[in-house]
């Protein structure tokens, strides 16, 4: 018996039509949990470098956590990888919500999509019962509307729905996959609108069996009850308006100049009035105690629930306010766009005009207030008409293709993708580690166990140093020597970097959310889920033996994984750049070191390339045979592979 997975993933061949329920290997599970990691693996074997993220043979993978539907609380973050048309690269994006959950009830661990169906389909799945659809009926309707639609059509209330809307079906490479109050972004919309599938439904009724599961309860119960008394966890920015830290600090597109001291105490009370009159109530996920969902009515506008950071992305791209970025939400979601690169494509466009580099004929009848204009463009942008066709394509290639010195306005993107606009004074040499090397895209994938700021009262942070138990030892001692307004050592940084993308790369293994986990240790040091508590739920879930040194070994394995898929399609050193604006002083030297320091940690060549023994010592020897017989790497290149003490 198989225990936290079903042990069956569904193979779906849209362009044949054909459904399959195939089996999966226990082993993939042992190496690399589940999740993205599993996906990783999937990706690796079935979709060479040559595959172009439009072609059939590229693969749109739907993965459940390897804790999703056990008692363990918070569990319940789908994992969706793919390849992305904009970057060329590997792309991964995560929703929270039901849609995990649901899918291993209804007996599957993954939905593999390959090839495209001739029109639009949806997919539905009640247990055995697996069925490609016609969507006709379904063109041109919103995200949520289709799924409100399909509920009804299907006489099944309870089901799950993850859709697009027509942004998705237009290919905008900013389109989103909607799922109730969550959604999936970083380029996995615009393939499955590529692919052709306007939604997939799922419901489930068949139990998931763990391996211990009188000792499961015993942990699980008391940490959900600790998650909901946990004030340092969820997603605390979705409650109240302490937004002063955003507002004066990002920068989205063209408001580079940066409103300090914009955000008032008046302006908090505003805005708090606000989300009262238009907050319908407050929602969570499977199985998770914090609401960290807001469902919204604003008035002339479908319902609509306020995700993650979004409520504030229009408002500072456009220069408007609250009250703006909520009426807008409720376009672009039912569109299924994402809050937050699209800003930055509306704001650069509006740069781009103000320039002379855009005119009157590439935007007929444009408005003159922002708020208005960015109306317009949504409108352009999801049906892909006349300038909104380039725009879609995002910052990056817009720029290139508008030419006449538009490129010098893309001055947010990494690797081609629109990155979250922060814009400082000082490089922080954590964050220029996260940011330059980071393969998932956007630095809130990244970052979150180590806290962004020195405590500045040496006792306050002996302290916290005290009650701090999701860090290992060498993260105590170098917090303590940590000074306002001043780096880490190079050492340090190298280390926070690793530590922090380690903890992302364990949840999105096994679908823990991050605001229990990677992302929150940053702020209050007192994440539920770390290092050390996580081995003992897994362990009791699937019955694989682990401790946390396994752990953190597996989700290197699975770090290395990933960065193999993306240096197969050609990544290298020279495109682990941030934006040359990011902070106004740069170091180049520092960042130099820092990035030879951390490649040397890695177990990576010069050009940040895994090597052979790092390869080979994560149970990675097919990669390095591959590299090897592409001559990426070459038999002698090697670097000695050293196990990561916690």
């Amino acid at each position: 018996m198989r225990y936290a997975e079903t042990g069956f993933d569904l193979e779906i061949d849209l362009s044949r039509g054909n459904i399959e329920k195939v089996a999966t290997d226990p082993e993939m599970t042992e190496l690399y949990l589940g999740g993205q990691g599993t996906a990783a693996k999937i990706l690796w074997d079935r979709v060479p470098p040559e595959v172009d993220p439009f072609s059939p043979d590229n693969l749109l993978i739907f993965s459940t956590g390897l804790l999703h539907s056990t008692p363990v609380p918070g569990a319940n973050r789908t994992s969706v990888d793919t390849f992305s048309p904009q970057t060329g690269l590997y792309s991964h994006s995560l929703f929270g919500g039901f849609f995990g959950p649901e899918l291993k009830y209804a007996g599957y661990d993954k939905i593999i999509f390959r090839g495209k169906a001739p029109d639009l389909v949806y997919l539905w799945i009640k247990n055995d019962k697996v069925e490609i659809r016609d969507a006709g009926h379904l063109r041109g309707k919103g995200a949520q509307e289709t799924a409100t639609l399909l509920k009804e059509e299907l006489n099944e209330p309870d089901a799950q729905v993850a859709s697009i809307g027509l942004a998705g079906e237009n290919r905008v490479y900013m389109a989103s996959i909607e799922h109730a109050n969550s959604s999936a972004s970083r380029g996995v919309g615009v393939i499955m609108g590529d692919k052709r599938i306007k939604a997939i439904v799922v419901r489930g009724t068949r139990d998931v069996h763990v391996a211990r599961p009188a000792e499961l309860s015993e942990i699980s119960i008391p940490m959900y009850r600790e998650m909901h008394d946990n004030k340092d966890c969820g997603d605390t920015m979705a409650h109240g308006e302490g937004d002063a830290f955003h507002v004066d600090n990002f920068a989205w597109g063209n408001a580079r100049a940066r409103r300090r001291n914009f955000f008032t105490k008046e302006m908090e009370e505003e805005w708090m009035a606000l989300e009262e009159k238009l907050r319908v109530r407050w929602t969570a996920c499977h199985n998770c105690p914090k609401d960290c969902h807001q469902a919204i009515v604003y008035p002339g506008r479908p319902p609509y629930f306020q995700k993650c950071y979004s409520k504030l992305t229009y408002a500072m791209a456009a220069f408007g306010d609250l009250d703006f970025d909520y009426d807008i939400i409720g376009v672009t979601q039912e569109h299924g766009l994402d809050a937050y690169s699209t800003p930055q494509v509306m704001a650069f466009a509006i740069e781009l005009y103000e320039a002379g580099i855009l005119t009157d004929k590439d935007l007929p009848d444009f408005p003159a207030d922002n708020e208005s204009r960015f109306f317009y463009l949504v409108e352009k942008i999801v049906r892909r008409e006349g300038i909104g066709d380039v725009l879609a394509n995002g910052v990056y290639w817009a720029a290139r293709q508008i030419g006449n010195g538009a490129e010098e306005y893309d001055h947010n993107t990494i690797k081609k993708f629109e990155q979250v606009p922060i814009k400082l004074g000082h490089v922080n040499y954590p964050y220029f580690l996260m940011y330059a090397t980071g393969e998932k895209i956007n630095i809130t994938q990244i970052e979150g166990s180590f806290p962004q700021a020195p405590i500045a009262d040496r006792k306050e942070r002996e302290e916290f140093v005290k009650q701090w138990d999701a860090a290992p030892e060498r993260f105590k001692k170098w917090f303590m020597e940590w000074e306002p307004r001043q780096n880490p050592s190079i050492e340090a940084a190298v280390h926070i970097c690793d530590w922090n993308e380690t903890m992302h790369y364990i949840d999105d293994a096994i679908g823990t959310c991050a605001f229990l986990s990677s992302f929150r240790g940053q702020f209050g040091g007192r994440p539920p889920y770390h290092i050390y508590n996580l081995p003992g739920f897994i362990s009791h879930a699937s019955g694989i033996d682990l401790d946390s040194d396994r752990l953190w070994e597996t989700a290197k394995r699975n770090r290395n994984l990933v960065r193999a898929l993306n240096i197969r399609r050609g990544l290298r050193r020279a495109d682990e750049k941030p934006p040359e604006d990011h902070w106004k002083n740069r170091e180049p030297e520092t960042e130099k070191k820092l990035l030879d320091e951390y490649y040397k940690f890695k177990g990576w060549n010069n050009d940040g390339i895994p090597t052979r023994e790092t390869l080979d010592g994560l149970g990675l020897d097919f990669v390095s045979e591959d590299f090897i017989q592409r001559g990426i790497l070459t038999e002698d290149e090697a670097a000695p592979f050293e196990r990561t003490a916690i």
